[in-house]
């Protein structure tokens, strides 16, 4: 492994962690609402959080790619509180892999909430705990299983993009080459003993923290 493959893994492990980390705020009450809500917008929001299970991540790049042009309105709003085209930037890479990993954040978590016994929430709520109380101290406890499967899906999913980032981020070096572009350009110019590290690497991390969430599923389960 080579400078560019670490700045690569830096990268990436950035990128990942950033988008985990907008994920929990954007994903968690989207996932409490779909899982408690009834409104019939329900049926129109659903389909577009799972939207980029199915489709082909270079469509979601061409479409991302058009907003973040200055001739659209995302793209112009950002030069003018920027200064600086937003396609090909990391920022870019981070707004693109929030959509894109959105479901493999929201789905695990709105099955936990859809889990908790509301007679549970009523009874907090008799006790006089307040909305946010009890989403803390009854929900939260009660759907760590599924924050821990949300939040390492969410990471890997982010880890392993490639069609999206490419659209979005180019192949820059030291600021949008993360690990599968990377792996992609030692592939193409032949250079099979470094595609080798970086593609092993990648699925020995991913065999771990799916170890890791299926150990803890089973210790929860078992308690």
């Amino acid at each position: 492994m080579n400078d560019g493959d670490l700045t690569s893994l830096l990268i990436t492990a950035q990128l990942a962690s950033i988008t985990t980390i907008i994920l929990a705020f954007i994903g968690t009450p989207l996932a409490w609402w779909l899982a408690r809500t009834s409104n019939p917008i329900r049926v129109l929001v659903e389909p577009i959080v799972a939207l980029p299970i199915v489709l082909p991540p270079t469509v979601l790049g061409f479409y991302f790619l058009m907003a973040f042009s200055p001739d659209n309105f995302l793209g112009n709003l950002w030069i003018l509180l920027t200064g600086s085209p937003l396609a090909f930037t990391f920022s870019a890479l981070v707004i693109g892999s929030v959509f894109y990993s959105l479901p493999f954040y929201v789905q695990p978590l709105q099955v936990a909430f859809e889990n908790v016994e509301q007679g549970l929430l009523d009874a907090a709520a008799t006790l006089g705990a307040s909305n946010l109380d009890s989403f803390f101290s009854v929900i939260v406890p009660l759907s760590r299983r599924g924050f821990v499967v949300a939040a390492c899906l969410a990471f890997a999913h982010t880890v392993g993009e490639f069609g999206i980032v490419l659209m979005i981020g180019g192949n820059i070096p030291g600021e949008t080459r993360v690990l599968s572009i990377a792996l992609f350009d030692h592939v193409e110019s032949l250079q099979y003993q470094n595609a080798h590290i970086l593609a092993g690497g990648l699925m020995i991390f991913s065999f771990l923290l799916l170890s890791v969430v299926y150990s803890l599923n089973r210790k929860w389960q078992s308690r």
